[in-house]
């Protein structure tokens, strides 16, 4: 039995590794997550025979399964993909809860059989930090969540000297942790602290703009894999402490990754407050009263119709009118007529990483047509018309033009260089940020008003009319 639990887990570290490297080119993506469901089938019934080791029973594992299978499954069929993002920030969030009863359980084990003396501190400094990160990612996720579900205000809610509250509690937690290390059988602690990491992942959630929140989950995501890299070590159970590494360790690559297309530091992201601008920051104009440009559907035919070059650039808007497969369509009549047409994707589109790629890559717009923000910048100015779907900030120019901006520094897709660019939006609402987008004013700037899947279907229908 002992062989068989030892194979199924080197098979499920094996399937976690091979499906994440898969993952990491949209061609293979599909297979990736197949292989890495696969180890988790494999991780799953390793840890039954675990069980049954202990036990002599498959029964609690066996309602386990089928308890996460009753939520799990319902769940992922009826969750619309504008409220993936969500579904991510809960996801990390039951990972880190998951890691701190997880270490919360091995210390009580130890009370319980009056051990908790004889650990070791390595085990628990491990014990702790599984519970510290658990904890910190659970609270956190959820208020992630709430700002992404519009159940919290998605602007920065900062208290007075909130930084150097937070700074100090994470002080005196690390400190819990060093004395906890070296006396864990002082339960007290342990639970005080547990307490604390819970209210901390609010306390440093909260104070974060809605227009960080892809940069929060990617970090948040590599904060659950800490945790449960830490339970790891905390009960000895290698598959968790590799699956935690990689999962950590990607999440990290990913927030990095983030940082750098938004121009901004991580300790920045973190505390800065994103979003929360001064009267006088807030960008975007100088106060005087401007009027947009508007045009209908069929006046966006005759512009169509006439380029030779197109570019789609999507942003969460597109998302929540699931309007995916009506500029799919639209992209191929116009390739069918002989335009070029390209999608731009900005790295912090959306309210997650890689949203706008997940969206088009379900309507099976080819990989080639996207290119990156870097790629389709310097050729902007060669473009004839730019459609934008539903994007905001990531197309902003005060963002390159305003010192005064709060978004002032933050790299985006140059949509204002090209020979005409037409906003598809339902109205002149802000984005994210919280600020005015110039854009909309712009000379060769152009609303067209209503849901973006309608307006995209009336195009398409004014190409098949002529």
């Amino acid at each position: 039995m002992d062989s068989i639990r030892i194979l199924l887990l080197l098979i499920a570290a094996a399937c976690f590794i091979l499906g994440l490297k898969l993952l990491g080119k949209p061609e293979t993506a599909r297979k990736g997550n197949m292989i890495s469901a696969m180890g988790m089938l494999a991780a799953v019934l390793g840890t039954s025979l675990i069980v049954w080791e202990h036990h002599g029973s498959f029964w609690p594992m066996s309602i386990a399964i089928l308890a996460g299978a009753a939520i799990g499954i319902p769940t992922a069929k009826r969750v619309k993909m504008t409220a993936m993002p969500e579904m991510v920030a809960l996801f990390n969030g039951f990972g880190g809860i998951a890691s701190l009863l997880v270490g919360w359980s091995q210390l009580h084990l130890f009370m319980v059989q009056e051990k908790a003396a004889s650990l070791l501190f390595f085990a628990g400094i491990s014990i702790f930090l599984a519970m510290l990160i658990g904890g910190i990612t659970f609270t956190g996720s959820l208020v992630a969540f709430g700002k992404l579900a519009g159940h919290i205000p998605t602007k920065p809610i900062i208290l007075p000297h909130q930084n150097l509250i937070n700074g100090a509690v994470l002080l005196l937690v690390l400190v819990g942790a060093v004395v906890f290390g070296f006396y864990p059988d002082q339960y007290w602690i342990f639970l005080i602290a547990a307490v604390i990491s819970l209210g901390m992942g609010i306390t440093a959630v909260i104070p974060i703009g809605g227009a960080d929140m892809p940069v929060v989950i990617s970090l948040l995501n590599s904060y659950s894999g800490l945790a449960a890299c830490a339970a790891g070590l905390a009960i000895q159970n290698t598959l968790l402490i590799i699956t935690g590494a990689l999962v950590g360790a990607s999440g990290i690559i990913l927030t990095n990754i983030m940082c750098k297309a938004m121009n901004r530091s991580l300790a920045n992201v973190l505390f800065s407050g994103f979003g929360a601008s001064s009267p006088n920051a807030a960008g975007g104009g100088s106060g005087e009263k401007r009027e947009a440009k508007s045009k209908t559907p069929e006046d966006v035919y005759y512009l169509l119709e006439a380029a030779n070059s197109v570019v789609f650039i999507p942003g969460y808007g597109m998302a929540v009118a699931q309007a995916q497969h009506a500029v799919r369509e639209l992209a191929d009549i116009l390739m069918e007529n002989g335009t070029d047409v390209k999608f731009a994707i900005h790295p912090v589109a959306g309210r997650m990483p890689g949203h706008m790629n997940v969206l088009l890559a379900e309507a099976n717009v080819d990989y080639d047509q996207l290119v990156t923000m870097d790629d389709i910048n310097p050729i902007m100015d060669t473009m004839d018309v730019a459609v934008v779907i539903g994007a905001n900030d990531v197309v902003n120019p005060s963002a390159r033009d305003d010192p005064n901006s709060s978004i002032y520094g933050m790299p985006i897709i140059e949509a204002d260089r090209a020979r005409t660019v037409l906003i598809l939006k339902r109205s002149l609402g802000s984005g994210f940020a919280g600020i005015e987008n110039p854009l909309f004013y712009a000379d060769n700037g152009y609303m067209v008003f209503g849901d973006a899947k309608k307006t995209l279907e009336a195009i398409v229908s004014e190409f098949k009319e002529d």
